[in-house]
């Protein structure tokens, strides 16, 4: 089994299996090196080479400030540092960077009057932003891969009460597109965290303040643990002044404190931190319903299937006469599909399955291999030979486009359902139909069939809480390469 975008679980740390994994500064030292370097060149080769065609006067002196001033926007942007590798090198953040570059540019050369770098130069800078989003996401991809075998990870000791503790270390035990692992626990409070888990502490419960002894427990055990940050998980043992204090232990021996809010998959870019009388507040954004963002999102799938119609249309016909030739019945397959807010429609596909298929799945539900409420056979019968070509390359879809041009279906969004899988939905699972469902999403670039019901469920509220056009441009460009993989298609 395969998976990108949630990857198969990670082992939780035990005193009797832990084994010691390298620290983050060991494994991403080089990354801001390679990305600073990068930068460099990115920005001196072409410069350097504009200013040369244009037989402009020192050409040396000019790149070498373009370059440099470009790695200082870098630096004060925080954009070598560690952390951001976790992040797949958003185009935002250096897009903002790559504008202020030119504007301190263009504040230089008016300064240097007539003698300053021609505006040529602005041109010349675009290879630097392209060469810097494309270096941060192959390193993102490099590290995450990494991670799968315990490398490139941060050592995590978690604070907290033992229900919240025990939450925290369950669900990044669960996933690897994360850089953390869990080296042990300092519980507050009296409950028993499960066997195994590596306790290293117990904090008083004297009262909501603590002692200095606990926090100097929490600095020993991570400095004992060699941990490179503490997570923190507030609840009725640890808030206020409690954290404030630990806060303060930690920092004055130079470990970093995450806090948890308790909220989960929840995007950046829904989250704001502000402060209102002394108290540090997390506010949370609601999932773009309205405005201009939904108003572009139909846009593009209106014009989008439109011109993929237009333009696949020999590829239409050529697939319709393979499958009625292939074997017998009709060249496309409707299906009743649950769509946005639980409201049926029809669902066109080029058949992949012979005639009749529908009224043969009730003696295969025994071999059903996913273990959610979907039906899926790795080697299903009923399927066609043509259609397990066409199914692997995700080529039986392209009708959909008929249902995107009528509404239907948007371009990226979660799987739309069968009725009777929909029947089935608990309450956390009918969040999938809040919104239109898509030809291609989350679930299809990041394994498909291969992928658990949980998994497929997480990868779907994901979206639905956190989409965005930029984000449905990404999923866009991932599906190219999933079609052509096929990876988890049958």
């Amino acid at each position: 089994m395969q998976r990108s975008e949630v990857d198969a679980p990670r082992p939780r740390a035990t005193m009797s299996s832990y084994r010691p994994v390298a620290r983050t500064d060991a494994e991403v030292r080089w990354c801001g090196l390679v990305a600073a370097g990068t930068d460099l060149l990115a920005v001196a080769v072409p410069v350097a080479a504009a200013l040369a065609a244009a037989h402009e006067p020192g050409v040396l002196r000019r790149t070498a400030v373009a370059a440099l001033a470009w790695l200082l926007v870098g630096a004060l942007g925080r954009r070598y540092v560690h952390w951001v590798w976790a992040e797949g090198g958003p185009v935002a953040p250096l897009l903002r960077d790559w504008l202020v570059l030119v504007g301190v540019l263009a504040l230089l050369r008016g300064a240097a009057g007539p003698g300053g770098a021609p505006p040529v130069t602005v041109a010349a800078l675009l290879p630097s932003l392209v060469a810097a989003v494309v270096v941060r996401r192959t390193i993102h991809r490099y590290l995450r891969g990494r991670r799968r075998y315990a490398r490139a990870l941060r050592r995590v000791l978690v604070v907290g009460e033992a229900q919240a503790v025990d939450l925290v270390m369950g669900q990044l035990a669960r996933r690897t597109d994360h850089e953390y692992v869990v080296v042990g626990a300092c519980t507050a409070g009296g409950t028993e965290l499960p066997d195994g888990v590596p306790v290293c502490a117990r904090l008083g419960t004297d009262g909501p303040d603590g002692t200095g002894e606990d926090d100097a427990a929490v600095v020993a055990a991570a400095e004992e643990l060699r941990a490179d940050l503490v997570f923190a998980v507030p609840g009725r043992h640890l808030s206020g002044d409690r954290l404030r204090r630990l806060s303060w232990a930690l920092h004055d021996r130079d470990l970093p404190l995450m806090v948890l809010p308790g909220v989960v998959e929840v995007a950046r870019h829904r989250v704001r931190l502000t402060t209102a009388a002394g108290l540090t507040l997390l506010h949370i954004a609601p999932p773009y319903r309205r405005g201009v963002q939904t108003l572009a999102k139909a846009a593009m799938d209106r014009l989008g299937a439109l011109l993929l119609v237009l333009v696949l249309a020999p590829v239409f016909a050529a697939l319709a006469l393979a499958v009625r030739l292939g074997s017998p019945g009709p060249a496309l397959y409707r299906q009743v599909r649950v769509g946005k807010d639980g409201v049926p429609f029809p669902m066109w596909k080029f058949r992949t399955m012979i005639v009749g298929a529908e009224g043969a799945r009730s003696g295969l539900e025994e071999d059903n291999e996913n273990d959610g409420h979907m039906f899926k056979l790795r080697r299903d019968p009923r399927v066609t030979p043509l259609g397990r070509l066409l199914r692997r390359h995700s080529l039986d879809e392209l009708p959909q486009l008929v249902n995107v041009l009528l509404g239907h279906m948007s371009l990226v969004g979660p799987r739309p359902p069968l009725p009777e899988e929909a029947d089935r939905y608990d309450e956390v699972e009918r969040r999938r139909l809040s919104v239109r469902p898509g030809l291609t999403g989350l679930w299809q670039v990041s394994g498909r069939s291969d992928l658990s019901w949980h998994e497929t469920v997480s990868l779907d509220l994901r979206y639905v809480d956190n989409w965005s056009c930029a984000w449905d441009m990404g999923v866009l460009a991932r599906t190219v390469r999933a079609v052509l993989d096929g990876r988890g298609a049958y």
